[in-house]
């Protein structure tokens, strides 16, 4: 389905929100790829992403404008009030009277020609903290993926124990009410319909529960994917039914090691430290540039009497400037930001095998689900074909009520382990693309 339209027809049904109120939620059967799709264009949490990598561009631009030339301009006027003389013992007082109208004006330029890498280095660590902000993008969208992939196969599991908690209470009323035909013809006995009765209430409180669970998990899921709180997502039945590849664990790690935004986040993070610690040397090397200027200042006051004239000159050279205490002050710097890009060394290292870790632990649970399946889709077998026989057994009156609750508990109980063990490939299938980068 295109995106746009898919859009617009979600942001439709929230405008026609009369007639669906009416009706109660509107459903929409949704796949994770196009739920991924939705959150990308929709979800509040990816906002700030977004507006960092904004700021982390700007920034940029602030730095490449340290290449441009300063430029500075200024213009006075005042007055000047009348002057006095005396000789060095102040004796001998006489005024000296000034022109009073004073006027001043100047602009001096200077255009960096060396600054000792200091541009260069801030326009890179500009750069690179933009591609860190990108990274981190990348992975608040993965996370963002990931939890609505939860929510999506929990709704789709619990919809699923919703249809297996309906069977067995169609199945355990069909069998009260045998019962009660029994009871009517003296064959059974009262205590025997009131458990039973017991555990239909006990199904039917189930079922409240798995009801209130799908609507907290769908909240959460239309929240976060940014849709209208009127949309019930029902999640697509064909997804247990998809073709999962079978890559080993050595493809999962590779994958890992190029594509997870985690790795990518703490390698820019190193790179970042480096390129900070340039910036910190640079501090220790000389700075030249171009200079020019020109001014305009009257009256001329360092002549007695006061000359009411102005005076203008102008000048072009070489500027070379150097900060002496950065000798005894910027090695002190320089150790720190290389204790920086030590601690950003040993995080990056300490990420990627945490990462190793979790991907094979993923991997692990990944084929331990599908043995799972196996025993569960077994286990489910023996449980119908031991509820049955119990069954056939109770009618005939060779078994007790109880043979008959363990047999439904245990039926339930199986037919519910098999929708989870279901689930847990498709989820593992997912933790190992999230964490590989890939989701």
């Amino acid at each position: 389905m295109n995106n746009q339209r898919l859009l617009t027809g979600l942001l439709s049904a929230a405008l026609l929100g009369v007639s669906v109120c009416a009706s109660g939620q509107k459903t929409d059967v949704l796949t994770l790829e196009q739920l991924f799709e939705i959150a990308e264009n929709n979800s509040v949490q990816l906002r700030p992403s977004f507006s960092a990598e904004e700021e982390a561009k700007k920034e940029i631009n602030v730095a490449q404008s340290g290449r441009l030339p300063d430029i500075n301009a200024s213009v006075s006027l005042s007055y000047n009030g009348n002057g006095f003389t005396t000789k060095r013992n102040f004796s001998d007082y006489q005024k000296a009277p000034i022109p009073h109208f004073g006027n001043g004006a100047s602009l001096t330029v200077n255009q960096p020609i060396y600054t000792g890498g200091a541009i260069t280095s801030g326009i890179k660590l500009a750069e690179l903290k933009l591609t860190a902000s990108r990274y981190a993008t990348e992975l608040q969208r993965d996370n963002i993926r990931f939890q609505l992939t939860g929510f999506y196969l929990d709704i789709y599991k619990h919809s699923n124990l919703r249809k297996v908690v309906e069977k067995n209470i169609a199945q355990a009323k069909k069998v009260l009410e045998e019962m009660k035909a029994r009871y009517e013809q003296g064959v059974a006995l009262q205590n025997d319909i009131t458990r039973y009765e017991l555990l239909v209430s006990n199904l039917e409180l189930q079922l409240v529960k798995i009801n209130n669970t799908i609507d907290i998990l769908n909240n959460n899921l239309v929240k976060i994917a940014g849709l209208p709180p009127s949309i019930k997502v029902e999640p697509d039945s064909t997804i247990l039914q998809k073709s999962l590849p079978a890559q080993s664990e050595t493809t999962w790690q590779s994958d890992a090691s190029t594509y997870s935004p985690v790795i990518k986040l703490a390698q820019s993070k190193v790179d970042i430290s480096r390129k900070a610690e340039d910036l910190t040397k640079s501090e220790m090397l000389p700075k030249i540039g171009l200079q020019a200027g020109w001014s305009l200042d009257g009256p001329i006051l360092m002549e007695v009497p006061p000359i009411d004239r102005n005076i203008s000159y102008w000048y072009v050279g070489v500027g070379v400037s150097y900060n002496v205490s950065s000798l005894f002050k910027t090695d002190k710097s320089l150790s720190r930001s290389h204790a920086a890009t030590i601690h950003a060394e040993d995080e990056f290292a300490a990420t990627k095998e945490n990462t190793e870790l979790s991907i094979r632990a993923d991997y692990i649970r990944y084929i331990e689900a599908y043995e799972e399946l196996k025993t569960q889709t077994k286990s489910v077998e023996l449980a119908e074909r031991n509820y049955s026989t119990v069954f056939t057994r109770y009618s005939a009156d060779m078994a007790l009520i109880t043979d008959m609750l363990d047999a439904a508990n245990s039926l339930l109980d199986a037919e519910q382990q098999l929708v989870n063990a279901r689930i847990n490939i498709i989820y593992y299938y997912y933790k190992l693309l999230f964490t590989s980068g890939k989701i």
